[in-house]
């Protein structure tokens, strides 16, 4: 099948309000996992403050969505949800109040969207991260994100939930029991203040406000996770040794996380903490390595260097909510001018994507999509998505985000417009 015969997701469509009687129904999907974890949702300033306004809130797991239901309850939502997440249940999220995004686009209808939101006043509710946290700490937050509050013209809040990360962890999303949780919900700027605030300021107040580190919150709670499979999946985000400084080597078990070039193994405790087994450890705390790599892939970067090689790769294509429909095999390359992905349909016709540095300021990547299709990396038009999945061949996609956005602030200083920390 040609891929302009592809049925395509209709953005345009405008979001519905959810109905009265759905709104319990909301609730009781919600409450119990909320209760199950114990989360405990701490209200700043939003005593009084009723719809419409803007929701931006952090992303770590599924269990996001229902502390944010719980949490402005009973006040009905808009939700930005990305494409994948429509994937055979379109209708009921639409009913729910559910709003379409391709991940990483910038996406004018949208913005129509929130502003229907808004004058219909309800709760838009937003994701800014766009995509969980991969190590339980603040993901890029867009520049964008100042100008869009000053247009809808309404209160900001925010949601910054704790302990998500540590139930499930985007690299292996088994649950683990975590409880208590924690949740805040924060009014940063009311209707007047956004009034005079200038982008900029709107946008330093909401740096600080997504300043977590799940990491350092368990230890801080003694949280422990007795889970006994708890290290498995965490050579997806530590992908590089620091004691031998191999790549793509790195392998778990249980609760061991070890390298395969140097024989180094790391035991990774209850409390959330790695320690050698034998000599020094480079790093206890999970977030310290994972910005060690970010710190190497850097340097590459600079140095101009950077290169994925050419991958050989399986691409996945969601034009729709329907399914993911097989484009074909192809090759990716990851370099200084950004991802170029090119291959052969089943009929025979050439498919491409080019995505440029200025571009993408963050990319979305996933870990065993599904649990059938392995890792990947996700890259959108605004009228498709193509899910990228490398295989044999050595490849970390965890690096290829990395490099995305080190390749982006490069560009970004280049031109003379450095990015603040945390922001694109």
């Amino acid at each position: 099948m040609h891929q302009q015969s592809f049925e395509r997701f209709d953005m345009k469509r405008p979001p519905r309000r959810t109905a009265w009687y759905l709104r319990p129904l909301t609730f009781l999907l919600s409450a119990p996992d909320v209760w199950a974890h114990r989360a405990k949702i701490v209200k700043t300033g939003m005593e009084g403050l009723k719809p419409p306004y803007l929701l931006l809130c952090n992303h770590n797991a599924f269990l996001d969505f229902k502390v944010a239901t719980m949490a402005i309850f009973p006040h009905r939502a808009n939700y930005v949800v990305a494409i994948d997440g429509f994937i055979g249940r379109e209708g009921l999220l639409r009913n729910v109040g559910c709003i379409c995004k391709r991940k990483f686009t910038n996406d004018i209808t949208l913005i129509r969207q929130l502003k229907r939101v808004v004058q219909n006043g309800d709760v838009c509710m937003i994701y800014p991260e766009a995509r969980y946290s991969l190590c339980g700490t603040t993901a890029v937050l867009p520049a964008s994100l100042g100008k869009l509050c000053k247009l809808l013209g309404v209160p900001v809040v925010t949601l910054i939930c704790h302990g998500h990360h540590i139930d499930s962890p985007f690299w292996n999303l088994h649950p683990r029991g975590v409880k208590p949780t924690e949740a805040e919900l924060t009014l940063q700027f009311n209707a007047e203040a956004l009034k005079t605030a200038t982008p900029d300021e709107i946008n330093e107040r909401l740096r600080k406000a997504f300043q977590y580190d799940e990491y350092a919150w368990q230890k801080e709670r003694g949280v422990r996770v007795p889970y006994e499979k708890r290290a498995e999946g965490l050579e997806k985000v530590l992908y590089q040794c620091p004691h031998c400084k191999t790549e793509y080597r790195m392998a778990s078990e249980g609760t061991a996380l070890f390298c395969r070039a140097c024989k180094k193994r790391w035991q990774y405790s209850e409390l959330g903490e790695l320690q050698a087994e034998t000599g020094e450890t480079e790093f206890s705390h999970i977030p310290d390595w994972y910005e060690w790599e970010r710190a190497n892939v850097r340097a590459e970067v600079e140095a101009g260097t950077y290169d994925s090689g050419e991958l050989p790769v399986t691409v996945r294509s969601l034009p729709n909510a329907k399914e993911f429909i097989l484009l074909g095999e192809g090759t990716m390359r990851h370099t200084m001018d950004g991802f170029t992905v090119r291959g052969t349909d089943a009929d025979g016709d050439p498919f491409e994507m080019i995505k440029s540095v200025p571009s993408l300021y963050s990319c979305h990547i996933e870990y065993e999509y599904l649990g059938k299709f392995g890792d990947c990396v996700d890259l959108n038009t605004l009228e498709d998505t193509w899910y990228i999945y490398p295989h044999d061949c050595d490849f970390a996609v965890t690096k290829m985000a990395l490099a995305t956005e080190e390749l982006y602030q490069k560009e970004r200083r280049d031109a003379g417009h450095p990015c603040k920390d945390g922001l694109a």
